[in-house]
């Protein structure tokens, strides 16, 4: 299987691609890169947009069902064998590494996310534009399941305390200390739960850290426990893939995502602790 991260210094050789811009719409109209498609993280990759959409069941991002997901990838012409790049503007984190994690979810191979985002595209040479891109819809993605582990908030709570498993929060130290929380109405961490943020991933240019070093960090985090005993979260199930991501390009894939994050757990009346532990 390829890389999950594509330099920018490939991109323009590739052929045949669908370039996906996974940020806000307003984010995408104010300068894009040319022929990319609108992937804005509200509406096609959640259903936070929706008005039934409840934080305190599911979190502020939850996941659309599998035939909604079906039907936007045809949307963006998406098929089983089409090469998709996607990128935003915060080294992945954003939410290029939730759309990555949820073509990956439905089996779909051919999915990279641009190592550096729009910065480093623009530093290669490629011009931002405002100019309209134009889709060419497929059928509906065929897919039976979503293949990749999520748990819910139940099952979190058991493994929270579990000695062999590993919850591992991804949002800054700030927020799982409890000392800052602008986003939820909470603040504090799920007791038992680990801190590593999303950061970490990344170099000072924004580009993901290289494959052993990352490695070399999350085996330290694991401890001796198996990749597939670790439980990422962070606030509302965004940046989490960013760290499943990392996962991935460290060769440690696995790893579970709860979809519902932060945003759920501080809504639901369960336990929360506060400070370094």
């Amino acid at each position: 299987m390829a890389s999950p991260l594509i330099p920018s210094s490939e991109l323009a050789a590739l052929q045949g691609f669908v370039l996906l811009d996974a940020r806000s719409k307003s984010a995408f109209e104010s300068g894009h890169l040319r022929g990319a498609l609108n992937a804005d993280p509200g509406v096609h990759l959640s259903i936070a947009s929706m008005p039934d959409s409840n934080p305190s069941k599911g979190g502020r991002h939850p996941l659309p069902s599998l035939k909604q997901w079906r039907a936007t990838l045809g949307l963006f012409g998406i098929g089983p064998a089409t090469p998709v790049v996607v990128y935003d503007d915060q080294g992945g984190a954003n939410s290029a590494a939730r759309a990555w994690w949820m073509l990956r979810a439905v089996g779909h191979e051919a999915v990279q996310v641009l190592d550096g985002g729009l910065k480093a595209a623009i530093s290669a040479g490629w011009e931002p534009t405002t100019d309209a891109s134009f889709a060419r819809p497929c059928p509906h993605y065929p897919a039976a399941a979503w293949l990749l582990p999520t748990v819910d908030i139940g099952v979190v709570e058991k493994l929270a305390r579990h000695p062999e498993w590993r919850i591992l929060d991804v949002r800054s130290t700030e927020r799982y200390r409890g000392d800052d929380e602008r986003l939820d109405p909470v603040a504090g961490h799920i007791p038992g739960a680990v801190n590593l943020p999303y950061t970490e991933n990344l170099d000072s240019e924004g580009c993901f850290k290289p494959a052993m070093e990352l490695r070399a960090l999350y085996n330290q985090l694991l401890n001796d426990l198996r990749p597939d005993h670790l439980v990422v979260h962070c606030g509302s199930g965004i940046t989490a893939c960013h760290t499943l991501l990392a996962l991935e390009h460290a060769g440690l894939p696995g790893a579970a995502l709860f979809v519902g994050s932060w945003s759920e757990w501080c809504r639901s009346g369960k336990p929360i602790a506060q400070g370094a532990e």
